[in-house]
């Protein structure tokens, strides 16, 4: 089985926050950190993972990722990033 990880990305020099989903968390994160040649992420490097979540289908992970993009999920970020 498939297992699916929502992730929370912050660049502490640009004061940015990035959130996705992924079913390899490790490779995803060196696309956004070194490997990407284009994209969102690539202007705010570097990145730290400061959240990630488990899902074992890929339709929960979607859903949450769109969750955390919300007002609520976006206060639910800023109070993560408040006790780094």
């Amino acid at each position: 089985m498939d297992e699916f990880v929502v992730y929370i990305l912050y660049s502490s020099k640009y004061k940015q926050n990035y959130t996705g989903y992924t079913s390899n968390l490790i490779e995803r994160f060196k696309s956004h950190n070194f490997l990407g040649t284009k994209g969102h992420t690539l202007k705010y490097r570097p990145w730290i993972v400061i959240h990630v979540e488990f899902y074992h289908s890929k339709s929960h992970a979607m859903q949450r990722e769109k969750q955390l993009k919300t007002g609520v999920g976006r206060a639910f970020i800023y109070k993560i990033i408040a006790d780094i």
